[in-house]
């Protein structure tokens, strides 16, 4: 399996910390050898540096790490390989434009019978999964919307349902941004962790790394970091459920859908 790594915050903050403790599970601590990626949102533009080599001997990883850029949304991989071959192509995140907007995905897990997802203009370039559910996913999303929807909670729920789907077919853990909203639904591992002040020390759990975040933040500041397992080993991360799909904008949590609770009603 793939980890992920997300951030969403309220002013432009540096995701170095957090991504140097992934960086280590990409050929150090963890097996994920097989690429890794990242995406940081400046405006309505976006920047990505990928590499289909292990991020531990990176040296685009390296460098990500020491260049401290500042995002109010961030999206991140590193790439076990189960679909597709070790390629730049099949490298997570996958980025596609829909209504004017740059859309940014990742996706941890593996499906079945995906193939037949029909992925209308939203043409796959990579042979995974995740790709070809994520240009089904825009499909979808562009029939039932040929504009963005004045009411985003209304896309929000449409695109819970779509997920469900995805989930029937195996593991379907994903991360979705659009530069304002950075969207989230768990099959079965996704943590996060909302900081805000007053702030304290983190403690990396696959390095030898501590921060203090009183010393890096203002009182306003307030970021949340979704995490496919937990990166900190001081800190307490909170667990999403099966079929969760929650929605934050600016570092706060502003929708959450619980869809199996919904199915069982």
């Amino acid at each position: 399996m793939c980890e992920l790594l997300g951030m969403s915050a309220n002013v432009p903050t540096d995701i170095c910390f957090s991504f140097s403790g992934l960086v280590q599970r990409g050929g150090r601590t963890g097996p994920h050898v097989d690429g890794w990626g990242i995406t940081f949102y400046e405006g309505k533009g976006c920047r990505t540096f990928k590499d289909p080599v292990a991020c531990a001997q990176s040296q685009i990883a390296k460098l990500v790490q020491e260049y401290p850029i500042k995002s109010c949304a961030v999206v991140s991989h590193i790439r076990q390989a189960n679909r597709g071959s070790v390629a730049l192509e099949n490298t997570h995140p996958f980025t596609r434009e829909l209504w004017g907007r740059y859309w940014t995905f990742a996706h941890n897990g593996q499906l079945t019978n995906y193939e037949s997802l029909n992925c209308g203009r939203f043409e796959p370039v990579g042979q995974t999964d995740s790709e070809r559910s994520f240009c089904w996913l825009l499909n979808q999303l562009e029939k039932q919307f040929p504009v963005f929807p004045a009411t985003p909670e209304k896309l929000f729920r449409f695109l819970a349902t779509l997920c469900n789907q995805l989930m029937a077919l195996g593991v379907f853990n994903m991360l979705l941004s659009d530069g304002e909203y950075l969207i989230t639904y768990c099959t079965t591992n996704l943590h996060s962790i909302t900081r805000r002040a007053p702030f304290g020390q983190a403690k990396l759990i696959d390095d030898d790394v501590t921060i203090d975040f009183q010393q890096e933040t203002t009182p306003d500041d307030v970021v949340t970091i979704i995490a496919t397992q937990p990166l900190t080993n001081n800190e307490c991360w909170l667990k999403m459920a099966r079929g969760e799909l929650n929605v934050f904008h600016l570092g706060e949590k502003m929708l959450t859908i619980e869809t199996e609770k919904n199915q069982g009603a």
